[in-house]
């Protein structure tokens, strides 16, 4: 149940002890063993402190939580500015995003899909860094201000480019989880859960006659799985590349 700061926890509440120094703290334990293994019990231990501790800076662990992936999208702006030729300003020809317009955290000069892309394979390399905050994002209604940051760059590097609003609308429901760096497959693929060796060469000959197709794939891709285990971060690439394409295409024809 949650706990609500009162004067006494106030006065427990060991000085040296934040709000930020626990949102670190409980990323890191996380990273390293899930969020299976983070508890408010575990964290405050982890700090040295009363449980009651936690609770006067956080009042449950829905906004400790809440804290931890608004933090982790933090760090996409702080890993590297995209430069200010995205926000704001006008275009050039072929799309590009005019050089020092726009607020602070923009992108370089360049073509704004080279921009889009390095945004969102940025946020790629964050991610990837935590691998449980996926999880908390996808299970949330609302977006925190960071993630609303982030939303704001890649809208601003879209608009920048020439993309009209309803195009960039479309493009936000066409990425979807990708502007964070991560997406939703369909079945794990990766090599430790897929067959190998005889094991798929036998599932593969299985196939041969009712799924030809499925059995062509398993035999002729060159990853290990019987259908095929892929890389993600080529395969995520790959994706992101075609939809960007797309949408510069369609840019192309909104302007005749």
């Amino acid at each position: 149940m949650p706990r609500h700061a009162d004067d006494r926890s106030a006065t427990r509440a060991p000085a040296r002890l934040s709000r930020e120094a626990i949102v670190v703290a409980a990323i890191g334990l996380a990273d390293r063993d899930g969020l299976a293994g983070l508890s408010m019990r575990r964290l405050a231990q982890h700090l040295g402190v009363d449980a009651m501790s936690i609770y006067y800076h956080l009042r449950d662990k829905d906004t400790l939580l809440a804290a931890m992936v608004d933090a982790v999208a933090a760090e996409i702006e702080a890993d590297g500015e995209i430069g200010a030729a995205a926000l704001g300003g006008g275009t050039g020809a072929g799309g590009e995003a005019a050089a020092g317009s726009g607020p602070a955290g923009a992108g370089a000069p360049g073509p704004w899909t080279d921009q889009l892309r390095a945004l969102i394979m940025r946020a790629r390399r964050t991610m990837l860094r935590h691998p449980w905050a996926a999880r908390v994002l996808e299970a949330r209604d609302t977006p925190t201000p960071a993630v609303l940051r982030h939303i704001e760059r890649v809208l601003a590097v879209l608009r920048g480019g020439g993309c009209s609003v309803s195009l960039s609308h479309h493009a936000l429901h066409l990425l979807g989880s990708r502007i964070l760096g991560f997406s939703q497959d369909l079945f794990d693929d990766s090599p430790n859960t897929a067959a190998t060796g005889e094991a798929a060469a036998a599932q593969a000959a299985a196939w041969a006659e009712s799924m030809p197709h499925i059995a062509e794939l398993a035999v002729a891709v060159s990853h290990s799985g019987a259908l095929g285990g892929c890389d993600d971060e080529d395969e995520f690439a790959f994706a992101l590349d075609l939809l960007i394409e797309g949408l510069d295409r369609r840019r192309l024809a909104e302007q005749g």
